[in-house]
């Protein structure tokens, strides 16, 4: 098997922590203050990065590829936290990253990018990506991506990877009951939308950081700019969800009780 080229499409999302509040009219949402807010990677794509590494390091030779979607300057900033993770190569593209951003515009634009991407060979090549998102959870933008590419291998939810030296791969994907689907896939390309996985986030290393600004800033620099909206979707209206708390206090209720007063209080 060739040098294999992993992919990995992550984008920036306003910090989950943070009070997101809509704002603009229907016909163009945004977020309050959406260039002031502090930006992540987001969750999902992150694992996917830390599952990309974590082959890299066990494959010597591999080559890792983070194709980035976002204002220049929060990818920036945010790179300069990311890049202390795992070693990669960047991708930039200068664009809005919105929660409202329609989800095949979005891919669009990282399809168009990662073509742009020196050396590349499908045939040697994962797709990875994350199965949701913080901003838009859509759960369409690494479907695609792959078909913008012509993959036709699409794993989606997975949480453990499996790849042999000829290039097949084991996946177990995610399924209702909290079981899980075991997929084989005998030849790459394939794409991998990623669940958790189980890799704990790597704590920051400076040499990697350092090795890495070397290359991403010029990437930065060379950031093309996509067109991304809202496509075809109208909002009929925006709105902060409206909390409700309501609190009761019961000793020795049965269970089949308390399922029958939460349905009753639900309903109201």
């Amino acid at each position: 098997m060739k040098n294999l080229t992993i992919v990995v499409c992550a984008s920036l999302v306003p910090d989950p922590l943070q009070t997101l509040e809509p704002a603009g009219t229907n016909a163009a949402p945004a977020l309050k203050n959406e260039l002031m807010l502090p930006g992540v990677l987001d969750p999902w794509a992150a694992c996917a990065l830390y599952e990309a590494a974590a082959i890299a390091k066990k494959r010597p030779g591999t080559r890792v590829v983070l194709v980035s979607l976002g204002p220049k300057q929060k990818l920036q900033q945010l790179m300069m936290n990311v890049a202390q993770k795992a070693p990669f190569e960047l991708v930039a593209v200068n664009a809005p990253a919105g929660g409202f951003n329609d989800a095949k515009s979005v891919a669009a634009a990282l399809a168009a990018a990662i073509k742009t991407i020196p050396n590349l060979d499908l045939a040697s090549t994962l797709l990875f990506g994350g199965c949701a998102s913080a901003s838009r959870d859509a759960g369409l933008v690494v479907q695609f991506v792959a078909e913008g590419l012509g993959i036709g291998e699409l794993f989606m939810a997975v949480d453990e990877l499996t790849l042999a030296d000829d290039g097949a791969l084991e996946v177990l994907e995610r399924v209702e009951g909290g079981k899980y689907l075991k997929s084989k896939c005998t030849a790459l390309p394939a794409a991998v939308a990623w669940a958790t996985g189980s890799l704990p986030e790597p704590p920051n290393n400076p040499m990697v950081g350092m090795q890495n600004m070397r290359t991403l800033m010029p990437a930065l620099a060379k950031a093309q700019t996509a067109d991304v909206g809202l496509g075809t979707i109208a909002y009929e209206s925006l709105a902060v969800p409206s909390a409700k708390r309501d609190t009761k206090v019961v000793k020795d209720m049965p269970a089949d009780e308390i399922a029958k007063e939460i349905v009753a209080w639900i309903k109201q």
